[in-house]
């Protein structure tokens, strides 16, 4: 039953990355925009003859910035959609459409309910429940939360019915023709049923999130802990997303308009030119801290502790994890080059500084968002470009420094002190040979897998390996991927090469139950691309 739980929830975390991959662009505009027409930032440097109403570029960017607006605007959507795509088993365009008419289907039964049965008047009382969506007036604001409702009814719908076999009178319908009828009328339901129950929902959001604003700095600190906590498992996108999209990180009126969430909050103050609010931002500018200074002080520790014979091989590695940590803020390349050599300095250590971190932006009152990560590029845009009157960036830099000190002096105390077997201090060196097609056909054959030819490509040789680290084909159900790792569904998880995958470049694996998780960094895009088409030869 838990793994059955697990295996739900980790394909859930792994469709939110779908929408959520497009806030970095939308946010470069957002931000890009937003940022320089500004009348804080063009009165400041007297740029008002250049970016000042009316000119070309504040036209230009005024234009970069409702189109990356429109994207928060409509994220709900797009997770429904994102769902509905992601755990549909097979014919996945198909779900994708379905969620999108749902949806659609979805608002105009609440939004009709709520007219002819509701009180509006009543309901208007509930801070941000009541607004428009999609040209729907006087509806709720089911934010996230709806699309991720709609599109997960809409994949359970999808995957027990796109093969069904209508009567003959009806047979037009059947198959995958159904799924957007039935998505439909579900949707209705929902929508009711949402009319209803959703105003109960909003209320007890908000006294959530009254509550952790209640709890001060150990909630912040909760919050903190427990997000980089679940890295491991990949559920961490369950966790924050309610906080960054919804009223439980928040509520405020900036422009005369009603914005929960966090990250919506931060976007919309910017956008307005105000100071950004440090209880919104106390959900990402803790980031900061660690991703751009603690995370390259800890692999550069690492790196110190090597044996002497792998200081070089651990150099590219940890050169390369720095850097992505640094500008893009993907951390899991690092954290797992450490969590499996030991666990407590993941859990015990790293998420303690990490929890601080949160509560000591918190303090310092630092107002900087973020889109997808706490990378330089985030800061820069929302921290420092705004300016330090708007975001108080400053603070970050200070307690960056202390951290790079104090992420080095604690990694390698602990390295060192328990013998820790980080990369590079591994008592044996596991070989990975590289295997081609006619090796791995040989051996499903019987035969000697001494029968490589010269013409296989790389590519196919690491495609190759992999399968084999995750017990052969025969083992594999669905190969799919998120931002850093390898999300393999498998028959099962004791045929699983820890150490085989590993000499393949991956910085750990996961294995629950009949789910198994490979961490290979942004680059497993290319990777699980290669083994489908090495699957299809």
């Amino acid at each position: 039953m838990k793994d059955k739980v697990f295996e739900t929830l980790q394909k859930l975390g792994k469709t939110f990355m779908l929408p959520i991959a497009l806030l970095p662009v939308a946010g470069l505009m957002l931000g890009i925009g937003a940022s320089f027409t500004g009348a804080s930032f063009v009165e400041l440097y007297n740029l008002e003859g250049i970016l000042g109403d009316g000119t070309f570029l504040y036209k230009f960017l005024t234009v970069l910035k409702d189109c990356g607006e429109v994207i928060f605007n409509n994220l709900p959507l797009l997770f429904a959609i994102a769902v509905a795509l992601g755990m549909a088993k097979a014919a996945k365009e198909v779900a994708a459409l379905s969620a999108g008419v749902a949806y659609l289907m979805m608002y105009a039964s609440l939004t009709s309910t709520i007219a002819n049965f509701g009180n509006l008047e009543e309901l208007q009382a509930i801070p941000g429940l009541i607004s428009s969506t999609l040209g729907f007036e006087n509806t709720m604001n089911t934010g996230v939360f709806g699309g991720i409702i709609i599109g997960s009814i809409v994949a359970f719908l999808h995957n027990r019915y796109y093969k069904i076999v209508l009567p003959d009178a009806l047979s037009f319908f059947s198959g995958t023709r159904f799924i957007p009828i039935v998505s439909a009328f579900a949707a209705v339901i929902v929508g009711m049923i949402l009319a209803v129950a959703w105003p109960y929902a909003a209320s007890g959001i908000a006294w959530l999130g009254s509550l952790v604003a209640d709890l001060g700095y150990i909630g912040t600190f909760i919050y903190g802990f427990v997000y980089r906590a679940l890295i491991p498992l990949g559920l961490h996108h369950v966790f924050y997303l309610p906080f960054w999209q919804t009223a439980l990180g928040g509520t405020a009126e900036v422009g005369g308009q009603l914005v929960e969430g966090a990250q919506n909050i931060i976007f919309a103050q910017l956008a307005a030119g105000e100071v950004v609010d440090p209880e919104a931002a106390k959900f990402f500018s803790g980031m900061f801290p660690f991703m751009i200074f603690g995370f390259p002080a800890a692999a550069f520790a690492m790196y110190k502790s090597a044996k002497p014979e792998r200081k070089g091989d651990v150099k590219g590695l940890m050169m390369s994890s720095s850097l992505t940590s640094i500008f893009t803020g993907i951390t899991e390349p690092l954290e797992f080059s450490f969590l499996f050599a030991s666990p407590f300095l993941y859990f015990g250590v790293h998420c303690v500084l990490a929890a601080f971190s949160f509560v000591l932006m918190h303090f310092l009152q630092v107002g900087v968002g973020l889109t997808f990560s706490g990378g330089l590029l985030d800061f820069v845009l929302y921290g420092i470009l705004p300016g330090q009157g708007l975001t108080n960036w400053i603070p970050v830099v200070i307690v960056g420094i202390v951290y790079a000190v104090v992420y080095y002096s604690v990694f390698r105390f602990f390295i060192l002190k328990f013998d820790l077997k980080t990369p590079g201090r591994e008592d044996e060196v596991v070989e990975s040979k590289l295997y081609t097609k006619a090796d791995y056909q040989a051996k499903k054959a019987g035969e000697k897998g001494d029968q490589a030819t010269s013409v296989d490509s790389p590519e196919d040789r690491l495609s190759f390996d992999i399968i084999e680290g995750l017990g052969g084909e025969d083992n594999l159900i669905e190969v799919d991927n998120c931002a850093t790792r390898l999300r393999v569904t498998i028959k099962n998880g004791e045929l699983v090469n820890q150490n085989q995958l590993k000499a393949t470049g991956a910085a750990g694996v996961v294995v629950k139950g009949n789910n198994a998780q490979v961490i290979y960094g942004p680059k497993v895009s290319n990777i699980k691309s290669n083994i489908d088409e090495y699957l299809k030869k």
